[in-house]
């Protein structure tokens, strides 16, 4: 008999070949049907596969939503993998998991590409599935099993990827449905029970792209079925309106509303900043070189291109290569005849992050104990290699701007460095408005250093968090295994937006590995060199990124003090044309970022223009106004209008414009 041991303690005894299942059942009629799947031994299993020995027994019921979605949008990629091969007899399917908010499945169809047409057909023969309630079970099979079943079928994709599995190595397969039109995949699961576990309401199919297979564009190209799924019709209907106001907030469309930037092939993923959008880029340079010289830190600037035997030494060369820029270091031969660059060429590398040129320069001279900490900060350059089909507007590109620190220490120091830390991005995300989580990212399996090393950097984050106050509920304090870099462990910052997304941007990792492997040291009290550790920093992330972030956070009504033109002086009549431009000129006196609009319009032209660009400030006047010296007030989003005197409105744009951490 094994011992089930259930979360309040109690304990059954049962039979080998019991499930999960049959002591939902046995608890009661409303667990076992509630119940879709169970952590034995806290891995995540179906419903139905037995227990092989004694173990711990929770039973996940949709209640457990971060479990329950994770299932159900598994189930939801089967499904639509089987109802495609349904459809388009011939295609050959590949793989497709979930993700964040619904699923995916890479398709190779074997007439034509898949288009959005075909997904409300998709979409019906989907419902049909899941209206069959076919049961999905879990059988066992070997590696030449697979095999032979891929190669019998066609499923060349499949086979080959069943060729690479290890020997020996549990291997298993899902089969929906039963006898020989049984559909299956290989798959490790868990799965529901059958295919009627999930809502035929709950899941809509949302756009085709292109995907290369295995990721790599050297391979052939397959179509990829994006779906969005989740428990119930209302939380699709909810997701369905926050799509809709995501589209709204979309930073590309403001950007080209506000005329902040733009985007072209002649310079794939990087950035044309406009004049107004460099405002925002520059007022958020001054507000962070304030908030850093604050906090003690020495702004530097280092090179754009290093030698690749830095990057060599660094162990960049070896775990980032593919997403490095590289030049020879020599004239490439142009001719038509002839390798481009000789066999002995040296390499450069446009640098991707920036922390081996702040060790060069913490190298240059002898370091005591009494220099540190040494905290150095710069609005680096960095340049990564992106795949084409990886760039997002702002939100990922291949040239940026890190508001970049590191932060060299004794041990002693460390934990005090990163509790300041914290403080310091509080402050600067309260600033924005913004809510924020924390987490701890935990050391990945491909990782540089000793297991003593990342104890320790693990522990000293940890502690500087509990003493923050910050490792709790409130500031959403998890810890997550296998997510750090593969020289550190880190912090990351979570931030939620005004439509509930959340966007990861500042980070603090403890560093023991750089500093060894470029060979950073100072002299210690009892006169021997030691090694400094080195925090990597960085609250914004990048320039880009935070201002797309902002830009979707505030649906483009910016903040006065960021806007790129802050208020605009628009009359009513010709005859108050020479009122506006003294208002105008008592505004830029007093440092506001203020236009003018005398335009032969109607001022409802002029009101409507002025909010699409975003203004926060419309000062509209005609004859009564410049007789009387006031201002028709107008602002962003507002319903109405204010009539203000001049110094009044002065006095309270002075007062919005002036960054928070100013006032």
């Amino acid at each position: 008999m094994f011992r089930i041991t259930l979360p309040d303690g109690s304990v059954r005894e049962v039979a080998p070949g019991t499930t999960p299942a049959d002591i939902a059942a046995a608890i009661g009629p409303g667990l076992a049907k509630a119940a879709l799947a169970a952590r034995v031994d806290g891995e995540l299993r179906d419903i139905g596969r037995p227990f092989e020995g004694d173990a711990q027994l929770a039973l996940v019921t949709s209640k457990d939503e971060k479990d329950a979605l994770e299932l159900a949008r598994h189930d939801y990629a089967h499904i639509l993998a089987e109802a495609v091969q349904n459809l388009f007899p011939g295609t050959q399917i590949t793989f497709g998991p979930a993700t964040d908010d619904g699923f995916y499945y890479d398709f190779a169809p074997k007439d034509r590409p898949f288009t959005e047409e075909d997904l409300p057909a998709i979409e019906a023969e989907m419902r049909k599935i899941i209206a069959a309630d076919e049961p999905l079970v879990r059988e066992v099979w070997s590696r030449q099993q697979l095999i032979d079943r891929w190669t019998k079928a066609g499923e060349t994709f499949k086979a080959e990827w069943a060729q690479e599995l290890p020997e020996g190595e549990e291997l298993t397969v899902y089969r929906a449905g039963k006898g020989e039109d049984a559909w299956l995949d290989m798959c490790r699961g868990p799965h529901l029970a059958s295919t009627g576990k999930v809502d035929p309401n709950a899941f809509k199919l949302t756009r085709v792209s292109g995907a290369y297979w295995r990721g790599d564009q050297k391979n052939a190209m397959l179509s990829r079925i994006y779906g969005t799924g989740w428990l119930n019709k209302k939380q699709l209907d909810e997701h369905m309106m926050r799509l809709e106001e995501a589209a709204k907030r979309d930073h590309r469309r403001l950007g080209q509303e506000m005329d902040l930037f733009h985007l072209q092939a002649e310079a794939h993923g990087s950035v044309f900043w406009h004049p107004n959008g460099y405002v925002i880029y520059r007022a958020l340079e001054d507000y962070m070189r304030r908030a850093v010289n604050g906090a003690g830190s020495k702004e530097v600037k280092t090179p754009q291109v290093m030698d690749a035997r830095q990057w060599e030494q660094s162990g960049h060369w070896g775990k980032y290569r593919e997403n490095m820029f590289v030049i020879p270091d020599e004239t490439p031969n142009i001719e038509d005849e002839g390798p481009m660059v000789s066999e002995d060429a040296q390499w450069l590398a446009l640098k991707p992050m920036n922390c081996p040129a702040h060790i060069l320069i913490f190298k240059q001279g002898i370091k005591s104990y009494r220099d540190l900490p040494l905290r150095l900060v710069e609005n680096g350059c960095c340049h990564r290699n992106e795949p084409h089909g990886a760039l997002h507007g702002l939100m990922r590109v291949r040239q940026f701007t890190q508001d970049d620190g590191h932060i060299f220490c004794r041990e002693d120091q460390i934990v005090d460095e990163v509790q300041d830390f914290c403080r310091l991005a509080d402050r600067v995300y309260k600033d924005f408005g913004f809510t924020y989580s924390i987490k701890l990212a935990l050391r990945p399996d491909n990782r540089f250093g000793t297991e003593e090393m990342w104890d320790q950097a693990e522990t000293e984050l940890r502690d500087a968090v509990v003493r923050a106050g910050m490792a709790t509920e409130e500031y959403g304090w998890e810890e997550l295994p296998g997510e750090g870099a593969f020289y550190a462990p880190k912090l990351e910052w979570h931030l939620t937006d005004a439509i509930g997304r959340t966007w990861q941007v500042g980070t603090i990792q403890s560093d023991r590995v750089l500093p060894e492997r470029l060979d950073a040291s100072y002299v210690a009290e009892d006169g021997e060199r030691h090694r400094p550790v080195m925090l990597h920093r960085a609250i914004f992330g990048s320039y880009e990124r935070f201002i797309g972030i902002l830009i979707e956070h505030f649906a483009g009504r910016l903040p006065t003090w960021l806007a790129p033109t802050q208020a605009v002086v628009a009359t009513i009549v010709s005859d108050a044309d020479d009122y506006a431009a003294q208002v105008a000129k008592r505004l830029q006196a007093a440092g506001i970022r203020v236009e003018t609009d005398l335009r032969n319009e109607k001022i409802n032209y002029k009101v409507r223009e002025h909010s699409v660009a975003k203004v926060p400030n419309l000062l509209v006047v005609g004859k009564r106004e410049a007789e009387e010296g006031t201002v028709a007030l107008r602002v962003l989003g507002d319903q109405g209008q204010k009539m203000l005197s001049l110094d009044e409105v002065v006095e309270r744009l002075v007062a919005e414009a002036t960054p928070p951490d100013l006032r």
